[in-house]
């Protein structure tokens, strides 16, 4: 037995809770363990038998057992807090939500807690990456629609601060990220409405500035050059538009003669919004229009059946993000990025 595991001396009766804030003395009295191998096995530390973690933490969790997040920090320059920047729409349509409950999970059975940092409108992304780490507000931060030259992730890396993004850049430099193969998707997709007999497609793209966007053009380029089908990018509307907007621009397209047959939907949002004009167009989606888009969450397919879908799981993403962030965080250097591959599924059905 090491020192550490020795009792120390005037502690309380051994497995009683004392009264008031709990401590770790608190729980170094209900244990008999000394306070550093309580604070040890509330860390995770290798060296200690893992029945001892375990002992530990399970007290620690029906005590009500916080850490001194000041005291943390004076001691040892740790805050054992994750942050997650976000904007407020991306919790109204579940993207948030997602990347949360799957952040937690990664979370789990470590020291870290996530606190969330809103991105209001009207101010610049790179202004809470700032505040965050110029005061020192958590170990590690995670965020989302990663620009091809983004300020806060040069910010980041000429700071040497832990990050992870959602999304990539083109930085020279490698960055830690999770990301989707948007390029493998919009090409598979391209493929599909050319052989469902579509002979233009459309897409309603991100902000041009995200890199993401470029992946998408990218894959529909492809895609149609390897089919010989014509192809445009919506234009006067992305996906930050309105749905009403979106919904007006493709009924107005399919007004027109040269209008698109197809359409890709880069969000289940703006999908349903596509659907809605292509509905009020007269069309019947899987018959005169098909339409293949992202799916995120179970609700769509109930509402929209017409039209195929392929998914991009963001509770996967949350967990890949924190799992690569607490490596950051821990001093690893390499292999700190995931880019999920689409999977596609088509049911069989014949070409209009």
């Amino acid at each position: 037995m090491s020192q550490d595991d020795l009792p120390s001396a005037g502690r309380s009766k051994r497995g009683v809770k004392p009264s008031g804030k709990p401590t770790l003395k608190t729980i170094a009295q209900m244990t008999g363990l000394a306070v550093t191998t309580i604070s040890r096995a509330l860390n995770n530390a290798p060296e200690l038998a893992q029945e001892t973690r375990d002992r530990v933490q399970r007290i620690a969790a029906e005590i009500g057992y916080l850490p001194d997040r000041a005291a943390l920090r004076l001691k040892t320059g740790r805050t054992n807090v994750i942050a997650l920047v976000l904007e407020p729409d991306e919790q109204i349509y579940g993207f948030g939500t997602s990347l949360v409950t799957g952040i937690t999970e990664s979370l789990r059975d470590t020291s870290y807690h996530l606190v969330i940092t809103p991105l209001f409108r009207n101010v610049q992304p790179i202004e809470p990456i700032r505040h965050i780490v110029r005061n020192r507000m958590a170990d590690g931060v995670i965020f989302s629609k990663a620009e091809t030259f983004d300020e806060r992730i040069r910010f980041l890396i000429d700071n040497d601060f832990a990050f992870v993004s959602h999304g990539r850049s083109q930085w020279p430099e490698p960055h830690p990220f999770v990301d989707f193969d948007n390029e493998d998707f919009a090409y598979h997709a391209t493929l599909r409405l050319a052989a469902q007999g579509c002979k233009k497609v459309s897409i309603v793209l991100p902000d041009s500035a995200l890199t993401y966007t470029e992946h998408l053009k990218n894959g529909i380029e492809r895609g149609a050059r390897a089919t010989g089908i014509a192809y445009e990018f919506a234009a006067d509307v992305n996906l930050n538009s309105a749905t009403d907007a979106i919904r007006n621009y493709v009924i107005k397209r399919s007004k027109r003669p040269d209008g698109p047959d197809g359409y890709i939907g880069a969000s289940e949002i703006s999908a349903l919004a596509i659907l809605g004009g292509l509905a009020d167009s007269g069309h019947v989606v899987g018959k005169t229009a098909h339409v293949v888009t992202k799916q995120a969450s179970s609700m769509f397919m109930q509402f929209q059946p017409a039209a195929e879908t392929v998914g991009e799981d963001f509770v996967e993403a949350g967990r890949r993000l924190g799992q690569i962030l607490l490596r950051r965080i821990s001093g690893e250097t390499e292999g700190l990025s995931y880019l999920a591959k689409p999977s596609f599924h088509w049911e069989e059905r014949a070409a209009s």
